[in-house]
């Protein structure tokens, strides 16, 4: 990972950018550490789908937690 300093980065700020678009580029501050990380759009993207992914898993390990309602029971709580 490529890291840079905020003043770094604001006075070179499309060689950074650039340099996101292969790896992602930390953005340091002096006292408080690092203050950003700047990613590309794709794997920014991807890293957003796998955290839903992961968010839909646990739901469906959670749904699958609860008491199994037969079909039959189902159909004549909905009246159907």
């Amino acid at each position: 990972m490529t890291s840079a300093t905020l003043s770094q980065f604001r006075s070179q700020q499309s060689d950074y950018i650039a340099a996101a678009q292969r790896e992602p580029v930390e953005i340091t501050s002096r006292g408080a550490g690092r203050r950003a990380v700047v990613v590309s759009p794709e794997f920014f993207d991807r890293a957003m789908q796998a955290l839903e992914e992961q968010a839909d898993i646990r739901a469906a390990a959670e749904a699958r937690k609860e008491p199994h309602v037969p079909f039959d029971d189902l159909m004549a709580e909905l009246g159907l």
